[in-house]
């Protein structure tokens, strides 16, 4: 990579949650949701160790509510938490510090926003079979406050170097930043999470219109691909903003709710056309990770 970032100048710090329950936000005696259509449906939802569900898999088909794959966690404690969400980056290290699983090692491979605001990670599921609810886990905190030197006009959100070399990303010949991407997502598709922080969380892609969907290329998205927002600005809050470019990492499965989809963790974001996707087969955290 030949970008220049300012990574020798970042502070490296530990931030720590538990293995999360899985939640069903709502009144406490109705754990029933209301899918596209009006019906009611009771599915898995985030949180928890999913033991079946990776990075690498599909982003649709399961029987479930923007599912995260792998291990999910977060903090009781609201501002504890909040540091957790915000610091934690994609790529980065997580090692599990209690329980029969003690001493694995995994990958954070998103974040989910509101209700729960969890941060997710891969683990191998031989070692999902040790782990319990509770567990702690510890993440080394590397990313935030990351600039790349030549392109001053894109900010970089949840995006550790480590994820950010091993993208191969460069500058093209028009002297924007070129990043390889599975596909590019049309802000007409862009539901749950508009205007509210780009800070941690999720932006989701909504499925409702699953022809739009097809028409798009994105009918057979992976948990773990890497894609483009199109007409899109999360230099602050996440909306509609005409030649704007994101990117983000599909880190949540589909959902039968309108507005929901597979969501997307932020890396970063241009209000003025700084980024140039370059559509690329399989780029994809499992492949840029290695991850079994």
């Amino acid at each position: 990579m030949n970008i220049k970032t300012n990574k020798d100048k970042l502070v490296q710090v530990s931030v720590m949650g538990q293995i999360a329950s899985p939640g069903f936000p709502g009144l406490p005696a109705e754990p029933y949701r209301l899918d596209a259509d009006g019906r009611p449906f009771l599915l898995p939802t985030y949180g928890g160790i999913v033991y079946n569900v990776s990075v690498g898999d599909s982003a649709f088909g399961w029987l479930a509510d923007t599912i995260h794959p792998g291990v999910s966690i977060s903090l009781g404690d609201d501002t504890g938490n909040r540091g957790l969400n915000i610091l934690s980056c994609v790529g980065n290290t997580a090692v599990v510090m209690s329980g029969a699983a003690a001493g694995a090692r995994g990958v954070v491979t998103g974040k989910s926003g509101r209700f729960s605001e969890h941060v997710i990670i891969h683990f191998k599921r031989e070692d999902r079979e040790k782990m319990a609810i509770g567990d702690k886990i510890v993440v080394r905190s590397f990313g935030v406050g990351m600039e790349l030197a030549d392109h001053p006009s894109i900010r970089l959100k949840s995006c550790s170097p480590e994820l950010l070399e091993n993208l191969e990303i460069s500058t093209s010949d028009s002297g924007k930043l070129a990043v390889p991407v599975v596909g590019i997502v049309p802000p007409h598709l862009l539901g749950a999470g508009a205007g509210l922080t780009s800070e941690g969380g999720s932006l989701h892609i909504q499925t409702k219109d699953r022809a739009a969907l097809k028409e798009a290329g994105l009918d057979e998205l992976r948990l773990g691909d890497v894609v483009a927002l199109q007409d899109y600005d999360s230099s602050w809050n996440h909306g509609y903003f005409r030649g704007g470019i994101g990117i983000g990492v599909v880190g949540q499965g589909d959902s039968p709710r309108a507005g929901y989809g597979p969501g997307i963790t932020l890396l970063m974001t241009s209000p003025t056309s700084g980024i140039e996707p370059v559509l690329t087969a399989g780029v994809n955290l499992k492949t840029l990770f290695n991850l079994s």
